[in-house]
This record gives C-alpha cells, sequence and structure tokens, in this order.
C-alpha cells in the first residue's frame, strides 16, 4: 500500500470516528474521574485538527504545485469548518440528548484553522538561505 492510500484510509476512518461520538451520547458513561473543565472543547479541537492534517496528507499529489497546494489546503479548512457546522445542526435538530453548541464550532473551526497553520509551517516554509 502507498502512504497515500494509508492516508485516504486514516481520513476516513477518522470522519467515520468524529461522526460516531459527535452524534452519539454517552451521558451515561463516568466520567467523574477526568472533571477536566473544558475538556469537551479541547476534544472537539483535536477532532478537527488531526481532519485537517489527514485530509491534506490524503489529498497532496506530486503533481500539484505551491499554489494548487494551498488552494486544496484552503478548500479541505473550509470543508471542515463546514462539517463541523452541519454536525453541530444536526445534535440539535436530529437528537434527543445532544445539542448543537456555537462553541463547539468555534472550537472546531479554531482547530481547524491551527492544522492549516501546522501544514503551513511543515509544507510550505521557504528554505533559509544559509
Amino acid at each position: 500500500m502507498g502512504k497515500n492510500l494509508i492516508y485516504k484510509v486514516l481520513f476516513i476512518s477518522w470522519m467515520m470516528f468524529v461522526t460516531f461520538f459527535s452524534l452519539f451520547s454517552f451521558s451515561d458513561l463516568d466520567t467523574s474521574r477526568f472533571d477536566i473543565p473544558h475538556m469537551d472543547k479541547a476534544v472537539h479541537f483535536t477532532f478537527y485538527f488531526v481532519m485537517v492534517l489527514l485530509a491534506f496528507l490524503a489529498s497532496i499529489k506530486k503533481e500539484l504545485q505551491v499554489n494548487g497546494m494551498l488552494k486544496l489546503l484552503w478548500y479541505i479548512v473550509l470543508f471542515a469548518i463546514v462539517y463541523g457546522i452541519i454536525i453541530e445542526v444536526i445534535q440539535h435538530v436530529a437528537t434527543d440528548n445532544r445539542h448543537g453548541d456555537p462553541l463547539d464550532v468555534l472550537a472546531n473551526s479554531i482547530g481547524a484553522i491551527v492544522g492549516m497553520l501546522v501544514i503551513r509551517f511543515l509544507f510550505f516554509r521557504k528554505p533559509s538561505l544559509k
């Protein structure tokens, strides 16, 4: 298996994981040992940070020029943000024990944007002249 295929499988698996954990309730689980303030926002951030990284790694092609890869990266971030909004709307409309939260959308969006910044730093920085 090539790296690109592995990243595609990882991305699809990650999307299924994020979707499942976003739409199903785990309110009957005892989480009192893990009472960390705003932990759910950190989880949302991580979900969408990893989503952008895996989507980019699954989508890049050697023949793409830098401008094409940057455009692709922006589309991936836009997809992640819109996906996060859709998931929150579905939580609010279609589930009985979950509710949509604008702060979750914010955490999702920040995770996607930070993922983009990390990719830009790792893949698009100019080498120094030293």
